[in-house]
């Protein structure tokens, strides 16, 4: 069994929390592939996005409490054989309505993987150290947005849609697997009370009145929501508006990616040196400066896809620091209902992001308008918040 403080066990934690970002970006290049593929429209394509992000909001605060309840590991292996078995429907999908209903479902088991994954992380660290940790997993796996654009493009180009789902239903078994090898049990202290709605209602009141959980929260969905934008979006400009084939379109997102990668690597040098607070400072500045960097280069009518690329690197590095730091801040007060924090966390956080992400899906027309305010408008309000609400967190930080 891996032990708490190695990088192994750190590393099988990032694996699970990539299980998102692998499942949303390795079918980006196939999306216009897909809308032939099954006679569907633009945003009936973009629904398999926010059906899957709705599934996987509603998976966590189901999963929440009930890891609390009976452990972590037991949790993890139910969310990855549904996730497993809702990913062979995907393959086997001959129509979109089909296909949307088989995401949310593959959402469900998706959703258990990160929500446990950081309750693990609040099992065993706390604070800086749980954000420093945080980050580290992050860097690991910011690794997944850059490489699955690049397979789903290989595969897609290869082969055809229906082998990325093939793809990651064997990521989902041998996860399942490695789990089942290697994996402890983290929870020291089962919950006491019985799994139920007024349990769990309990549970997630004693949460939600945490202002400093709230703030860390609504940090975390601004900038989150700002990166679904940017999913729900980039296929159909590059591709459509841009001109980049698949696997173009594949080597153009994961460059974007890059930019998380270096966010949670600055985050993991610095954090214990600057603690929470400034961390995600400083991660704000980089969220507002991608996004209004984005509104420019559209308005300038520059038509080269870089010109795009870029300032939303510069954001999703703003992401990298923001994000994990903002999970460890709001799960710190919760060591006996870290599972529920996780769970409503993330259940804000994706359904937020499903919102944003259906809406510019919705919009997009014949420019990038939509994609680039969006983004804009996420990391601008995600910086004026975290300066208006810096004396929350702050009394939160001091010692009682």
């Amino acid at each position: 069994m891996l032990r708490p403080g190695t990088f192994a066990l750190t590393a099988l934690l990032a694996a699970l929390t990539a299980i998102a970002p692998l499942s949303t970006d390795m079918y980006l290049p196939s999306l216009p592939d897909i809308a032939r593929a099954l006679s569907a429209s633009t945003a009936q394509v973009q629904l398999t996005i926010s059906a899957y992000l709705i599934g996987f909001a509603v998976g966590q605060i189901i999963y929440g409490p009930i890891s609390d309840r009976h452990g972590r590991k037991p949790v993890l292996l139910a969310a990855l054989a549904l996730y497993s078995v809702a990913t062979l429907i995907c393959t086997l999908s001959q129509s979109i309505d089909v296909l949307i209903g088989a995401r949310a479902l593959q959402a469900l088991g998706g959703s258990g993987c990160i929500m446990v994954a950081r309750a693990i992380v609040r099992d065993l660290y706390s604070g800086p150290r749980a954000g420093r940790e945080l980050s580290v997993m992050g860097s690991v796996m910011a690794l997944a947005p850059v490489v699955a654009p690049l397979i789903g493009g290989a595969l897609q180009t290869a082969f055809g849609w229906r082998s990325v789902f093939v793809t990651l239903m064997i990521a989902g078994i041998g996860g399942a697997a490695a789990i089942w090898l290697v994996l402890p049990e983290t929870l020291r202290q089962k919950a006491s009370e019985p799994v139920s709605p007024a349990s769990m209602l309990r549970s997630y009141g004693v949460v939600v009145r945490n202002p400093a959980y709230l703030s860390y929260m609504a940090l975390a969905t601004g900038s989150y929501a700002g990166l679904f934008a940017w999913i729900s979006g980039a296929s159909f400009v590059l591709q459509n508006l841009y001109g980049l084939s698949p696997l173009d379109f594949g080597i153009a997102f994961a460059l974007s990616a890059v930019g998380y990668l270096t966010g949670t690597n600055l985050a993991t040098r610095f954090v214990m040196r600057l603690g929470l607070d400034r961390t995600i400072g400083f991660g704000c500045c980089a969220l507002a400066a991608g996004g209004l960097g984005m509104v420019v280069s559209v308005a300038l009518g520059f038509t080269s896809a870089f010109a795009l690329v870029l300032p939303v690197a510069i954001y999703l590095a703003g992401m990298g620091m923001v994000l994990p730091q903002s999970v460890a801040g709001a799960m710190t007060p919760f060591p006996e209902r870290a599972g529920a924090a996780s769970a409503l966390f993330g259940f804000v956080q994706q359904s937020i992001a499903a919102i944003c992400g259906a809406t510019v899906g919705a919009l997009l027309g014949h420019n990038a308008w939509p994609l680039a305010g969006a983004v804009a408008i996420m990391g601008v309000a995600t910086l004026s918040f975290w300066a208006a609400t810096r004396g929350i967190r702050a009394r939160a930080a001091r010692p009682h």
